[in-house]
């Protein structure tokens, strides 16, 4: 039987499994802490080591991987307007699986160049004007980017019409033409960005990190995590229909969605940037332990709990000490709690939301955002719910619609809900390019067993 192992470094974990090549049944797992402060390759060895214990064929798979160590992918946004070139190029940056870490509005100056400096981005996504459009602005930053000796990547993203112009500009500095993410009002077209992207974060991000001293590791990693996951939730969903994923972290909250767009909703009227199927969002605020204090806060400004000492000291506790584990059933109930506010939060900011509005017309039903309501599954991934019997998860999961109808929120309301037990996702999008067949077997693992619904967990 012929093996593929598919390894994520991530920022606290390396997780690996071994994959069956031809069938895409999963034969083995391990992970182990990963060791940024020795070299990133011990976690991945210990791991090996691991896996060759349960399959010899191990020893001689190939191995695919992703990483969000050393801080993952950050990302800087230059664009022209904040409604729609700034917010285009936010939107590329986490679907690419990068951090916006900084976005700079109306161009580059030296002035805001010294913040974005300040920002240490990876990549700088530089965009401005449509297609035939303003050219200024971006050219503009080409000669400041060139004036003031940048040297980390850059990808150009902007008005077709400005890039060879562009090109000339940035003269030394490391850059990679794409097609325009705007290439008109209302129009959103991400994908040569992330290929770019991926591109740049490989030649440059991956070494530059100095996570191993093993040309190895550089060999091995194929894209960013996030972006790597948010590909096996594209198998997913070719699978199952409309998906979305939620993670969550002890510092963030991550969530994916692969859905098929109502022609009434792609273009709503007042997104001047358009709604996109596949989309990621994270939430730097929500977390299970690094970002506990501000999710408490998050909950009550929601309407989701209420505000108590003891809540609050739970918070800080967890903020205190990340590797913090719940001793008793008290402390348990405030993992699910912050888990449960966690969830609801991210998955309101990442979709949309329709309220009643009274205008010339009269009464109308104004929609922004992506509509999740009816998605065909709902996974969710992250310790708290791999970690705890499965009814924890359903009531996590099942929680999420809790008050959204009465508030409009357009969050998943009676979908099946699931976890993904075995952390598959970053493996499904690792095989997704070099063998879809077994991408597709793996990602059959998820959603076998299904927790409820959405709406059953409160």
């Amino acid at each position: 039987m012929a093996l593929v192992v598919a390894v994520d470094f991530g920022s606290t974990f390396t997780k690996a499994i071994a994959v069956d090549a031809g069938s895409g049944d999963l034969v083995a797992r391990a992970e182990h802490r990963t060791t940024i402060g020795t070299d990133i390759m011990d976690g991945w060895n210990a791991c090996r080591q691991q896996l060759l214990a349960a399959d010899r064929a191990v020893a001689t798979a190939e191995v695919l991987a992703c990483s969000s160590a050393g801080g993952g992918l950050r990302i800087g946004v230059v664009g022209n307007e904040e409604l729609v070139t700034a917010e285009a190029g936010r939107r590329v940056a986490l679907s690419s699986g990068g951090r916006v870490v900084a976005v700079v509005n109306g161009g580059l100056t030296a002035t805001s160049l010294k913040e974005l400096r300040a920002a240490k981005p990876d990549v700088v996504l530089l965009l401005g004007g449509t297609d035939g459009g303003n050219s200024a602005v971006l050219t503009n930053a080409a000669d400041v980017l060139a004036k003031y000796k940048w040297r980390r990547p850059v990808v150009v993203a902007g008005n077709r019409e400005a890039q060879d112009a562009v090109r000339d500009k940035l003269g030394e500095v490391p850059h990679v033409i794409a097609d325009n993410v705007v290439p008109e009002i209302g129009v959103f077209a991400p994908d040569s960005a992330r290929a770019a992207i991926r591109e740049m974060f490989l030649a440059h991000v991956i070494g530059g990190k100095n996570l191993s001293r093993e040309p190895a590791f550089a060999k091995m990693v194929r894209a960013a995590t996030p972006d790597v996951v948010l590909r096996g939730v594209e198998v997913l969903a070719a699978i199952h229909g409309d998906v979305a994923v939620v993670d969550i972290g002890g510092a963030t909250t991550d969530v994916h969605s692969v859905i098929e767009l109502d022609p009434e909703d792609a273009n709503l009227g007042r997104e001047v940037v358009a709604t996109h199927p596949v989309t990621r969002t994270v939430e730097g605020d929500l977390g299970m332990r690094w970002s506990a204090v501000p999710v408490v806060q998050a909950g009550i400004e929601a309407g989701l709990i209420d505000e108590t000492p003891v809540l609050r000291a739970a918070a800080q506790r967890r903020h205190d000490d990340p590797a913090y584990l719940p001793g008793d059933a008290e402390e348990t109930s405030y993992d699910e709690l912050l888990a449960r506010v966690a969830a609801t939060v991210a998955l309101r900011r990442h979709a949309g939301r329709q309220r009643v509005v009274f205008g010339p017309g009269g009464r109308v039903i104004e929609r922004s955002g992506k509509d999740l309501r009816e998605v065909d599954l709902l996974v969710g991934s992250g310790g708290v719910l791999r970690h705890n019997p499965p009814e924890v998860a359903a009531r996590i999961l099942g929680s999420v619609a809790a008050g959204a109808q009465e508030e409009g929120w357009l969050v998943p309301s009676d979908s099946p809900i699931c976890v993904d037990q075995d952390y598959v996702l970053a493996g499904v999008g690792l095989l997704a390019e070099v063998n879809p067949v077994a991408a597709q077997g793996l990602a059959r693992r998820i959603g076998s067993a299904v927790h409820g619904t959405v709406g059953s967990g409160h």
